[in-house]
């Protein structure tokens, strides 16, 4: 997995566009035309430049394209991992602009809320693709939704993604076959609860270690922020 794009100016250079499209050609040629190829701007683009490159991208038939601005302008494809709750997602939904809604199961008020959502984009024909780049309590939560919900079609997940460099989610729960992955699905886990049980012991470990995360800070050529 890699990043879809880095820094992206209101608009870019020709060079800039032409690398994101050079990646999305590589990608399409080496999966062929029947793999579902989404891509994540993470709010990167602005505007005037969102709107010429994604006409670029049009001819590789893209599954979906996640977050090419930031949820403060609601006319795009896939959007609102940064959306809270049922009012945050009802203007959106009903405006007819997005095709997929994100909420995330640990950032929207949980797994009650996070329902409310999800019946209320598929009352508007609204798919659901739950974001979850997180751990397995989270991904379990969010596969009971997914369960429950008719317009979920793909489910984010962070097993061996680029930034676990040092524990991955399996790495949390006492039995990782719990999610059991076969040919791109994975099934819902059936125990009490999630369906998982957590490693206390390496999560006690683990968080003798700390952490001070914060969001990276980019900046363009020209000194001013860059959104990340």
């Amino acid at each position: 997995m890699r990043n879809s794009a880095s820094r992206l100016a209101s608009n870019d250079s020709s060079t800039g566009q032409f690398n994101i499209g050079e990646n999305v050609q590589t990608v399409r040629e080496s999966t062929g035309e029947d793999f579902g190829l989404g891509i994540d701007f993470h709010g990167r683009m602005h505007k005037p430049m969102a709107k010429v490159l994604i006409k670029e991208l049009e001819p590789y038939r893209l599954f979906f394209i996640e977050e090419p601005v930031l949820s403060e302008h609601p006319d795009t494809d896939s959007t609102r991992e940064r959306l809270f709750s049922r009012w945050d997602f009802r203007e959106v939904v009903a405006s007819g602009a997005v095709d997929i809604v994100q909420p995330d199961v640990s950032h929207a008020g949980g797994i009650t809320e996070t329902r409310k959502i999800a019946m209320m984009a598929e009352a508007y024909d609204v798919a659901l693709a739950l974001h979850c780049p997180l751990g397995p309590i989270a991904l379990a939560a969010c596969l009971q939704v997914d369960a429950g919900s008719y317009n979920a079609f793909i489910q984010e997940q962070s097993l061996g993604i680029h930034y676990n460099t040092s524990n991955d989610l399996l790495d949390y729960v006492t039995d990782p076959s719990v999610f059991n992955y076969d040919d791109g699905m994975i099934d819902i886990p059936s125990g009490p609860g999630l369906g998982i049980e957590v490693n206390e012991e390496y999560v006690i470990e683990r968080s003798a270690e700390g952490h001070r995360w914060r969001n990276p800070i980019w900046r363009h050529t020209d000194g001013s922020f860059a959104e990340w």
